[in-house]
């Protein structure tokens, strides 16, 4: 398969990309530059604390907000068949393996006391019955609940809307009694309950039109699948494009983890062929090199890799234990939204090690939508610059030598690791950037603003965006306006027609954002942003 210009995607996927350009107030995570970090808050073998995980996470929330995690992906939450509580039974028991429903509440009370979000993770491809195969309760079901084919020869539901899962009923998403039980079981029971976000199990097992159902009705604002599929190497298009239909697929609602880059990640540290994480139009060659905003990079997680230590868990795709490290080096400066694995925080003693890489991220004001320039990708040696909102960020793994040059900082390092710093993140430092933007075709009450990825331009908020003024008189009349923006940022931004309640967005631009994109330079430059006009 050859290589797929963002001009040459799909049409679903240049669909997709619609969602991305046109934030709202209640924007997810996924619909905008998101500076969001989640912890994975669970391993393997949690569920064998005595009841008492919850209580575990709930003590180590001042913690988790020091190292500046912003989201929690919890374990499911229902009873269930197993320990770690993937095969689930009845929905809406919240009493686990993991504690009882009330020390849940508890510790989602507690994170979001740290600013903390929840995300729970939602097993609806499957369930169990509560003493035979299918005898659902809690809520109950019927024979048509379970998708035709299914290993239970009592099934008498519609087709599977995904691929098949042998260890449990595949449940059909086509009947009524299912949407409407599992729309009340996340809108209002798990929502009730105090969880925010969503992580759908297994998502490649039913067709992601109810994934967006099922968002809807909990209106989240972190939605993320696992769509984990087998990886050809010499075949990563045909990967991604797999994530790009599932996002494409929820109507941009959700995003998806990057397999894509987790695989890539555990292949080149096993072998040291760092150049297959760059592709052939210089991009990042995972997930985020198509659409960063709305994956979910990760190293390793409760599946992929060990547990406790290195000896132990799942290790179904694991990266060596020992270049662990090298992998958050990658994760935590590149876009996407980075996901970082409690065990290797709180178990393997990389807390410090990790919190580095997320404070220098965060200092820089890298995103899930940073742009990102490959310096190298060859054998022993990838490097890279990324433009942050406030500041630059160069990384380098693998054991081959490589440094930005003069006017960098060493900001830390470990084996085959080092980050570097440039840029003055402090807020004395600005540039003035002029607007301007013709043939908006406004009408009575509407003005053109500015709205983007900076705090001086509403951070997507039309509210607080920057309104232009109008240079005369009409419809298609010129607006314009000046605004201080940070120094050495990545700016993304887009004009919107708004009237004070709704916003009318202008339409994507043929970019990996989707939104109109440039650099600021050094204090006191001027940046001329003569857009042309507004894009319908």
């Amino acid at each position: 398969m050859t290589h797929l210009s963002l001009r040459h995607l799909s049409a679903a996927i240049l669909t997709g990309l619609a969602c991305l350009a046109q934030p709202t107030q209640a924007a997810t995570e996924q619909e905008k530059a998101s500076s969001a970090i989640l912890l994975q808050g669970f391993h393997w073998h949690s569920w064998n604390y005595n009841y008492g995980w919850y209580s575990t996470l709930a003590s180590k929330a001042a913690d988790m907000q020091d190292l500046g995690i912003t989201h929690v992906w919890f374990p499911p939450p229902s009873d269930a068949a197993s320990n770690e509580g993937y095969l689930p039974r009845q929905l809406n028991v919240l009493d686990s393996k993991y504690g009882s429903e009330s020390a849940l509440r508890n510790t989602i009370s507690t994170l979001n006391g740290k600013g903390i979000k929840s995300v729970v993770d939602v097993v609806i491809n499957h369930r169990v019955g509560t003493a035979n195969w299918a005898d659902f309760t809690n809520p109950a079901w019927g024979c048509n609940a379970v998708s035709r084919g299914d290993e239970w020869s009592g099934a008498c539901g519609n087709n599977d809307s995904g691929g098949g899962y042998d260890a449990a009923r595949d449940l059909d998403h086509s009947q009524t009694q299912v949407q409407s039980d599992l729309k009340a079981w996340v809108g209002n029971r798990l929502k009730n309950i105090g969880f925010s976000g969503i992580r759908y199990d297994y998502s490649k097992g039913y067709g992601p039109q109810y994934a967006k159902l099922y968002h809807d009705a909990m209106a989240p604002n972190f939605c993320v699948g696992e769509i984990w599929t087998d990886l050809n190497y010499d075949d990563v298009n045909a990967h991604r494009k797999v994530l790009m239909n599932y996002v494409d697929g929820t109507g941009g609602t959700c995003g998806a983890f990057d397999f894509t880059t987790k695989g890539l990640l555990t292949k080149v540290l096993q072998n040291g062929d760092y150049w297959r994480l760059k592709d052939s139009s210089g991009k990042p060659a995972g997930g985020i090199g198509w659409w960063g905003q709305k994956m979910v990079t990760f190293v390793d997680n409760h599946d992929t890799g060990p547990s406790e230590n290195c000896g132990i868990g799942q290790n179904h795709w694991a990266i060596p234990c020992g270049q662990v490290m090298e992998g958050y080096a990658y994760v935590l400066t590149h876009p996407g939204i980075p996901s970082v694995y409690y065990a290797h925080v709180y178990d393997w003693n990389l807390r410090n090690n990790i919190k580095s890489l997320i404070d220098i991220r965060k200092t820089a004001g890298i995103t899930s939508t940073s742009p990102i320039a490959i310096q190298a990708a060859q054998n022993g040696l990838y490097a890279a610059i990324v433009n942050g909102n406030s500041g630059q960020v160069a990384m380098k793994i693998g054991p081959g030598s490589w440094s930005p040059g003069t006017g960098w900082s060493l900001a830390t390092s470990g084996p085959n690791y080092a980050v570097w710093t440039k840029g003055n993140s402090g807020s004395n430092c600005s540039v003035t950037a002029n607007f301007s933007i013709a043939n908006a075709n406004t009408a009575n009450g509407q003005s053109v603003h500015v709205v983007g990825n900076q705090t001086a331009l509403g951070d997507w908020t039309p509210t607080d965006s920057f309104k232009l003024t109008a240079q005369g008189s009409g419809a298609n009349v010129t607006w314009s306006g000046s605004k201080p923006l940070p120094c050495n940022s990545a700016i993304q931004y887009k004009y919107v027609k708004y009237n004070g309640s709704a916003a009318i967005w202008e339409s994507n631009q043929l970019n990996s954002s989707g939104n109109r994109e440039f650099t600021t330079g050094s204090s006191g430059s001027v940046v001329n942003r003569a857009d042309g006009n507004f894009k319908f």
